[in-house]
């Protein structure tokens, strides 16, 4: 089992567009600890999904209305996702927001990552 901290970030790509932020690989558990994202101006409204791989099914997990200069984290508590599920971003504008995630991967299998090879004499 490996655990890995990771970023996400998000810049949005068309108003009105469910940008994908993160797709939980094969294996793999994530969970998400904060969802910032930063309004240089303006009003935005934003919207956060999850599209649930196991049911097909999207849901909303956030939305705000951003009056900007702010910053805002939209998530109020930890928010789980398991293999296959997308976590998307949608917005009203293109300029002037921005985001980063912080967020927790546990793999169920072993990803070496250049250093020794656990075991006797590895690690």
């Amino acid at each position: 089992m490996s655990n890995k901290y990771k970023n996400a970030f998000y810049t949005p790509s068309a108003i009105n567009t469910q940008d994908v932020v993160y797709i939980c690989p094969a294996q793999t558990t994530t969970i998400f600890q904060t969802l910032q994202l930063t309004n240089t101006s303006g009003n935005k409204n934003v919207t956060v999904r999850i599209n649930d791989a196991s049911s097909n099914t999207g849901f909303i997990i956030a939305y705000a209305e951003i009056t900007g200069p702010t910053i805002c984290n939209l998530l109020k508590g930890s928010i789980v996702l398991e293999e296959g599920d997308t976590l998307t971003i949608e917005t009203t504008a293109t300029s002037g927001i921005s985001g980063t995630s912080a967020l927790l991967e546990t793999t169920r299998v072993y990803i070496a990552e250049g250093g020794p090879a656990p075991g006797p004499g590895g690690g």
